[in-house]
């Protein structure tokens, strides 16, 4: 009933125009028949509930048989979040100056929460510095997030007015970041999005994934134009990055042409680190999405997420042997976590 359910609702909650055009695009990029695509997609919802979107990230059109089911899905990773994370401690992550307190020890840089300081409180905390960012307490996405150039002119009673106006009640020191990442893409802060799972009193890392800005935003988030691709084990990337927005994968980063296949991250096994570490913090909230930043000296936690996404660490383009990552889920938590 379930799987049913599931299906009419992704069935009918869909654009078919949107379908339809997945499917156009999925064809001029493998060939594969139109016709049987669209049969193959409605079967996929179905059987695997995995949506007509997923299926052009995971590559379903060349994947069949057993290895769809390695595929994690969206009810896959609720269910997860579910039963690994306490509802009631969420606000420590949904709420951006909580979490600042809460990981104090790991994120590494400044902050001051407006809700609970001035304008004066503000020019002192600006003082020595050229700029800030500016941060709405609950929003995702890098929604509302503005960066601040502060000088000696600066109105700070305006300035703190408008940020309160706009809800914008976290104020940080702005991230240092690190000369390697800058070759990525200077414009922002290149996030790496690491995911650690704790169960029965044990940390593991799941997977990281580095994402960075077109070249021309501030932001690196994928919902901001952003580009990503996976970090192997060894800390290196091995792969291609992909653009949901142009739908392409670079083999270099189309603004500062840096390589994407070999680049190093630095400081990558402290960053594994420091979220194992971070993981025992909210013990009560096991499956969690870290954002990490590298500064030229050290690793830094800029936000953590309940619900880490599920189809970026499966995109087609950057697995191997056309598996997905649910094997090592279910290595963990066990085949009765996805019943």
């Amino acid at each position: 009933m379930t799987k049913l359910k599931t299906f009419f609702r992704r069935l009918f909650a869909g654009s078919f125009k949107r379908m339809f055009g997945y499917i156009g695009t999925i064809h001029k990029e493998t060939g594969k028949n139109r016709f049987i695509m669209f049969f193959d997609m409605i079967w996929c919802i179905f059987r695997y509930s995995v949506g007509y979107m997923d299926y052009r990230v995971f590559g379903f059109a060349n994947i069949k048989g057993k290895n769809r089911r390695t595929f994690m899905t969206m009810n896959d990773n609720i269910t997860i979040s579910k039963r690994c994370n306490d509802r009631t401690y969420f606000h420590i992550f949904d709420n951006k100056s909580e979490f600042d307190e809460a990981f104090r020890e790991y994120i590494g840089r400044d902050f001051l929460n407006l809700e609970k300081a001035t304008a004066d409180d503000l020019r002192e905390f600006c003082k020595g510095r050229e700029t800030v960012f500016a941060k709405p307490v609950n929003q995702f996405g890098g929604e509302g997030i503005t960066k601040e150039t502060v000088t000696s002119d600066t109105d700070y009673e305006a300035l703190y007015k408008r940020l309160c106006d706009n809800k914008q009640y976290l104020v940080e020191e702005t991230i240092k970041q690190n000369e390697q990442m800058d070759k990525l893409s200077p414009s922002s802060i290149n996030t790496i999005r690491m995911v650690t799972l704790l169960h029965e009193g044990k940390v593991h890392f799941m997977y990281a994934l580095v994402r960075m800005s077109n070249g021309t935003n501030c932001v690196d988030n994928i919902c901001s134009g952003g580009m990503y691709v996976s970090i192997g084990a060894d800390g290196v990337i091995h792969k291609n990055a992909y653009c949901d927005a142009t739908g392409v994968y670079y083999e270099e980063h189309p603004f500062t042409h840096t390589k994407f296949n070999g680049f190093e991250i630095p400081m990558f096994f402290e960053a594994v680190e420091m979220c194992k570490k971070a993981a025992l913090v909210v013990p009560q909230v096991g499956y969690i999405g870290w954002d990490v930043a590298i500064t030229s000296t050290r690793p830094v936690l800029v936000e953590g997420n309940t619900l880490p996404s599920y189809d970026m660490c499966q995109n087609y383009g950057h697995i191997d042997n056309k598996t997905g990552v649910k094997p090592r889920f279910v290595e963990i938590l066990g085949e009765e976590y996805f019943k």
